[in-house]
């Protein structure tokens, strides 16, 4: 199936890094790179306080648990046995312009997962998983955090089906009670009648696919 008729970025064009692309964690994760990117490259200095959807979140705190996730992840791949350490809030971990201090994050991360082996076997802080396994959330982090940033601005991103459908498959597996938690993803919500796939991919991943800062009682 193309993804040209359904993978647009936030500005209404399909991002040239993910016009070709064979859906398996290493490349998930390199095109939810570009994607979140796209997402930061809408905000100007003065956007960064806004109200996210992430409950008790500003878009600063969700760029800083993003990089803090992607610096992380750069450094198991590297052979590291990084500790981790999410920033109280993430936002205090962003240094300089926040833009800036994304992009130092990208090229090192395309760089270590470049020809990765998926099938090797590392340590990690849940324990011994294989690469793949590792990559496979944040990967997906990286598109519905994309989300929330361009919804602080009110802007809407429309996330593939193949990226909903590479979802299902990775959390299937999962028990209901271990994946809705704080740190995965919060009880599911009921989707509108009339919701496109994005927006019931959202409300499953426990966010309200129609937020506004408004309606979050924010100005």
């Amino acid at each position: 199936m193309s993804l040209l008729p359904f993978f647009t970025d936030v500005t209404g064009n399909v991002p040239r890094y993910l016009r070709t692309m064979s859906w398996s964690p290493d490349t998930v994760y390199v095109g939810g790179l570009g994607f979140f990117s796209a997402s930061v490259e809408l905000f100007g200095d003065p956007d960064w306080p806004r109200t996210s959807p992430c409950q008790g979140w500003t878009a600063l705190d969700v760029l800083g648990h993003v990089g803090a996730t992607i610096g992380f992840g750069t450094r198991l791949l590297r052979g590291e046995q990084p500790e981790w350490s999410p920033g109280d809030p993430p936002g205090a971990l962003v240094g300089g312009d926040p833009r800036t201090w994304w992009d130092g994050l990208v090229t090192p991360a395309l760089q270590a997962v470049a020809g990765v082996d998926l099938a090797a076997v590392v340590e990690s802080p849940v324990g011994r998983r294989s690469i793949g396994d590792g990559l496979s959330f944040p990967a997906l982090d990286l598109f519905v955090h994309a989300w929330d940033l361009a919804r602080c601005l009110g802007r809407d991103v429309v996330i593939p089906a193949e990226i909903i459908e590479f979802a299902e498959v990775i959390f299937r597996p999962i028990p209901s009670g271990q994946m809705r938690s704080p740190r995965i993803f919060a009880a599911a919500l009921a989707a509108p009648p009339d919701a496109t796939p994005t927006e019931a991919f959202i409300a499953w991943t426990g966010r309200d696919p129609r937020w506004t800062a408004a309606t979050a009682g924010s100005a």
